[in-house]
This record gives structure tokens, C-alpha cells and sequence, in this order.
């Protein structure tokens, strides 16, 4: 614990450095320096109150030691009867520290774009693609982020996605929802199902964190843009201009459209904002690949093959199989209430890191 205190009076330090900056004219006439320092200076205020508390309930304890080795019987019974509530708290303090000097995914603040794509399954794959859709635009609002569809493909008479992009704007978007990447398999009847039978079907999600230009530099000798007309259910003409935009990345072979705005620099705008996402998360993919070590103490592989949830719909049940976590509140669950799951992945994720550190 001697190297993490060394380690959190120079936070501390630095925290009072940051509020002195903050406060001085010269670094307020510099917007972009000003910033800088604002971003920093909230990164470091949960860890710099939790230190301070730390700090006070040492202190108590130590004025307790005192008494118990100096002070008179009345006092003494006191302290007794307080000591182990205060080292209890400590112990919890300690590993609060633990956590919050855990190294920091950069990507965590960012926004996100949200893919979902029908797997096996047919037209109840599509209508579970919609349910998944519906259950984070749900949790989305009840964080207080704001979803803008990017792009869509109806699946079929029944309803349902084939696909449907959305971007998910708010901060730690990425920190929460960033386990939600993989394969989702739902268990139940379908509306077209006769016989009552129970079918198996699967959904893959992707949660990409939305890249700055200077992240990703795309050649635009690398794209191909195509535009054409809009359509809408049953190719009838949405409007008479050529609105809709496909942009191919030749080297990799990526191809992102958009036909949801009106307007043609809008879809090639989204389009290309898409498009440097999944560069940019093709690119933490390598770096993860690349990295085996930190790899097992991720939950799971982030592989979009990767089975990581089901949802049965029969027993009421949803399970992670990373975690092996099992809750019998489904329609809650599909209703936007998952953020007890998205905890307790982010606690498990955070327990393999510390086992790992020591």
C-alpha cells in the first residue's frame, strides 16, 4: 500500500496544481489550454474525494490509537466499539483507490455507434434485431444520451432490422456499453410459428467508439462514393433526388450507406463518420489481438462470433455466459433495465485486472 500512497499524494498534488491553473487569467484567455486542464481536473475529482476520505478516516484511526493507548476507561470503551466500523471502512476505501488507479480504456468517454445485424433466424432473427434496438435506445434515455438512427434495412413483411446503425451520443457511452459486443441468441415461438415450437435464433451486436478525424486519416483516393435514390418499404420513391450514399473503403473492402436523411451531404457525412468507426475499431481489435496478456483480462474476446448472451424467452430467463450471471426478469431486462448486468460485467472485468496487477 506504501507505493499506492506515494502514488496518491502526487494525485493529490497535481489535483491542487490543476484548480491553481484553472484559476489564473493567463490560462483562462487560452480556450484550448483551458479546456485541457477542466478535462483533467474532473477525471481526477472522484479519486482525489475518495483520497481525502481515505486520508480522514487514517486520521481517525490514528487519534483512536491514542486514546486507547493514553486515555482514560470511558473514552477507551468508546474507541473500541468505533475501530473496527472505521478499519472496516478503510479496507473498503482501499479497494475503492484500487479501482479508480485501474489504467483508464481512453476510449471510455467517447461516443458510440451502435450496430445490429439479423443473424440465423430468418425473419424472427430481424424482430429480435428490433427488440435489441428498442431495450438500448430504453437504457440510452434513462442515462440521458441521445440515439440518432443512422442508417436502417427493414427485414421483410414481419418487421424487424436486417440491420440498423444508430449513434449513441453521451459521456462514458463506451465505458457501459462496450461489453455489449458479440453474439446475442434468443429462445422462443415466433409469431409465425404453428406448431408452438421454440426456435433458436441469433443477433450480432457491435459497440464501436466514434473516431476523431485525426484517430483515423482516411485517403479519399481509398473511397469509392456512390449516390442513387432513396427507397422506402416496397421500392417505392422516398424523394426524386439522388440522396443516398455509398461509401467502399477499397483497401479493406468496408461498405457503409446512408439514405435516412434528405439531404445527400448529410448521408455522406453519417456515412463517413460510420465508416471511421469500424476503421477505428478494427484497429482495437488488432491492438487487442496483438496484446494476449490483456486480452484474458477482458470479458470475453470482443470476437463479434462470440456467444455472449441468451435470452429465453419460455423461462423468462437472460444469461451472460461470460459471467455466468442469470436473471429471471426478461421483459424488465428488454424494457432498458440492464444496467445491473453492464455492473456486474464491469466489476468482474475490473476484479480480473486487479488479480492480474497483484
Amino acid at each position: 500500500m506504501d507505493i499506492i500512497l506515494d502514488k496518491l499524494n502526487d494525485i493529490e498534488l497535481r489535483h491542487r496544481e490543476l484548480e491553481g491553473l484553472l484559476s489564473d487569467p493567463k490560462v483562462v484567455s487560452k480556450p484550448g489550454v483551458y479546456q485541457k486542464y477542466a478535462k483533467e481536473h474532473a477525471e481526477l475529482r472522484d479519486l482525489v474525494e475518495t483520497i481525502r476520505e481515505y486520508n480522514h478516516v487514517c486520521g481517525q484511526m490514528k487519534e483512536h490509537q491514542e486514546i486507547l493507548n493514553d486515555g482514560d476507561d470511558e473514552l477507551k470503551a468508546i474507541v473500541k466499539e468505533e475501530l473496527p466500523v472505521l478499519k472496516q471502512k478503510k479496507e473498503g476505501l482501499e479497494e475503492k483507490l484500487k479501482i479508480l488507479l485501474l489504467p483508464k480504456d481512453p476510449n471510455d468517454d467517447k461516443n458510440v455507434f451502435l450496430e445490429i445485424r439479423a443473424g440465423t433466424g430468418g425473419d424472427e432473427a430481424g424482430l429480435f434485431a428490433a427488440d435489441l434496438f428498442r431495450m438500448y435506445a430504453r437504457y440510452a434515455e434513462s442515462q440521458g444520451w441521445k440515439v440518432e438512427v443512422v442508417s436502417s434495412s427493414p427485414a421483410g413483411g414481419v418487421g424487424g432490422f436486417k440491420e440498423i446503425i444508430a449513434q449513441i451520443e453521451g459521456r462514458g457511452a463506451y465505458s457501459r456499453l462496450k461489453y455489449e459486443s458479440g453474439v446475442h441468441r434468443v429462445q422462443r415461438v415466433p409469431v409465425t410459428e404453428a406448431q408452438g415450437r421454440i426456435h433458436t435464433s441469433a443477433v450480432t451486436v457491435a459497440i464501436m467508439p466514434e473516431a476523431e478525424e485525426v484517430e483515423v486519416n482516411i485517403d479519399q483516393n481509398d473511397l469509392r462514393i456512390d449516390v442513387y435514390r432513396s427507397t422506402g418499404h416496397g421500392g417505392q420513391s422516398v424523394n426524386t433526388t439522388d440522396s443516398a450514399v455509398r461509401i467502399t473503403h477499397i483497401p479493406t473492402g468496408l461498405v457503409v450507406t446512408c439514405q435516412d436523411e434528405k439531404s445527400q451531404l448529410k448521408n455522406k457525412a453519417k456515412a463517413m463518420k460510420v465508416l471511421r468507426a469500424r476503421l477505428f475499431d478494427a484497429m482495437v481489435q488488432k491492438q487487442n489481438a496483438e496484446q494476449a496478456e490483456a486480452r484474458k483480462s477482458q470479458v470475453g474476446t470482443g470476437d463479434r462470433s462470440e456467444r455472449i448472451r441468451t435470452y429465453n424467452f419460455p423461462q423468462g430467463r437472460v444469461t451472460d455466459h461470460r459471467i455466468n450471471l442469470t436473471r429471471y426478469d426478461l421483459d424488465n431486462f428488454l424494457n432498458g433495465n440492464i444496467g445491473e448486468m453492464i455492473d456486474a460485467l464491469i466489476a468482474h472485468h475490473q476484479a480480473e485486472l486487479l488479480k492480474k496487477q497483484g
